[in-house]
């Protein structure tokens, strides 16, 4: 494995040299602190907001609503958390480490799943801001998405630390805005009223909300390690769960609670309406500047999905023909991922709320037999212990196609369909027999953790993981210069 010195601290490069390539120690300027921050506004921003609409929509009570959405942030975050902790310990982008159960090759098939997802993110957020900003400031939807597509582009090209940045100036501007408008809400500042007649509890409807909410942060399992390989090798796992877990639940948690009494009491069918009018009520103009901040926070993400989505098409195309992980190559695949998402968010004509469900159904279903697969190789067959070096070739010990990640991986996808309810996308929506039989109640992808889980489990019992240590002291010693190159 060849890897180039990293330019990021020079003041005459900008742009982040580093792609797909491995982190050395001496370029670990990471700091656990900035985890926190990071995903805290990763999700303090507008797509929350409309992900409380979800139990509301089918007459799901408030207090229930809020019951399901913290269970499933919780359940949706311990799995992200515990990815992010595989950063430090490797160096690498998420699915690099994941050629060890697909293969150098075989990763192809998680990957593509995991670039449907950000391009699903990007689509369903320009569609947001542009449903958004034109239901609250009466902006031109063509410019607005132009606009976003542009911004999240930018951040991406820049990278890494730039993303970081971003961050935490958004939090600590935004932070306090929507501490003033949420306390305004509780304590009936921003008026609002509802029929509790209308709204109750079915299981249909909770178990949407959970797995909304779930899958909202499941998604970012594929990529939570690209913002925490900067770490430094010695960064304790647990610290870094507990810094991700916390910063991306509360937010959400916070945010999603907040979407659901704007749908109630306000009656909004717009996150950012909704939003505009609650703050506006308790202050003058305070809801305006809380839809911009929340819209400029969701624009930040988009960069966020752009570079994954960046790190997964390079991650593909190195996966079937090696490449030198260059800047250019970085720039031009982050500018052809923007004008796909840009085009596709253009052709969609449903609403936010309708576009978000979709697009976080499709993407739980598909990524849940991913993370289960990876999660059980790390933390149970092989303990976190890689030899990093091997993942850059096909001739290395994990392969060009592991068939025991990918037998997994199709096992736990087939095992959902029979429980799968998706909703309609394009005229077209399709309810398994096994989730007919439950009314309509959606635990497909419950399923297919299980199974992919106990799948994965068996199957890595035949690996010889004697002849894998011996390997990884020798990439070990390469890595540090010690060895051959």
């Amino acid at each position: 494995m060849t890897t180039t010195p990293s330019d990021t601290g020079s003041p005459a490069r900008l742009i982040e040299a580093r792609s797909i390539d491995w982190v050395p120690e001496s370029e670990r300027h990471g700091k656990l602190w900035h985890q926190g921050p990071l995903w805290f506004l990763g999700n303090f921003q507008y797509f929350s907001i409309p992900i409380g609409f979800i139990g509301p929509s089918m007459g799901l009570s408030l207090g229930w609503t809020v019951v399901a959405s913290v269970l499933g942030i919780a359940v949706g975050t311990v799995f992200m958390a515990f990815h992010a902790s595989q950063g430090p310990t490797m160096g690498l982008p998420q699915l690099i480490q994941s050629r060890a159960q697909f293969g150098y090759r075989g990763v192809v098939v998680p990957l593509l799943a995991t670039l449907f997802t950000y391009i699903a993110f990007n689509v369903a957020d320009t569609v947001l801001l542009s449903e958004g900003l034109n239901s609250s400031f009466s902006w031109n939807p063509t410019l607005i998405a132009i606009l976003a597509t542009v911004a999240g582009a930018g951040l991406a090209i820049f990278g890494h630390d730039w993303l970081h940045k971003a961050f935490r100036i958004l939090l600590y501007v935004s932070l306090p805005i929507m501490t003033i408008l949420t306390i305004g809400v509780i304590s009936g500042g921003a008026g609002g009223s509802w029929d509790s007649s209308h709204y109750g509890f079915t299981w249909v409807a909770f178990m949407a909300q959970f797995a909304a909410c779930a899958a909202y942060n499941i998604t970012y399992a594929p990529y939570v390690s690209d913002y925490s390989r900067y770490l430094p090798t010695n960064t304790p796992a647990r610290s870094v769960i507990a810094a991700v877990f916390f910063g991306a639940s509360s937010s959400a948690i916070w945010l999603i609670s907040l979407g659901a009494w704007l749908s109630i009491a306000l009656g909004a069918t717009d996150g950012l309406a909704g939003l505009q009018t609650a703050g506006n009520t308790i202050f003058p103009s305070l809801g305006n500047v809380a839809a911009l901040l929340s819209a400029l926070a969701l624009t930040a993400t988009m960069g966020m999905n752009a570079y994954g989505g960046m790190l997964t098409v390079l991650t593909t195309v190195d996966s079937i023909r090696p490449i030198k992980p260059k800047t250019t190559a970085r720039v031009v695949t982050v500018l052809g991922l923007a004008v796909l998402w840009y085009l596709v968010a253009s052709s969609i004509s449903s609403g936010s709320v309708a576009t978000v469900f979709s697009a976080l159904t499709l993407m739980l279903y598909i990524l849940v037999p991913w993370t289960a697969t990876n999660l059980v190789d790390f933390f149970v067959v092989r303990r976190g212990h890689y030899a990093i070096a091997d993942l850059f070739t096909p001739n290395g010990i994990y392969g060009a196609w592991g068939w025991r990640g990918l037998t997994a991986f199709a096992i736990g996808l087939l095992s959902e369909i029979p429980f799968m309810v998706l909703p309609t996308i394009g005229g077209w929506s399709f309810v398994g027999p096994v989730a007919s039989a439950l009314g309509d109640v959606d635990i497909a992808w419950l399923v297919g953790l299980a199974v992919t889980s106990v799948a994965y489990w068996l199957l890595g019992r035949s690996l010889d993981l004697a002849a894998e240590e011996s390997e990884r002291r020798r990439s070990d010693e390469q890595l540090s210069g010690q060895g051959p190159e």
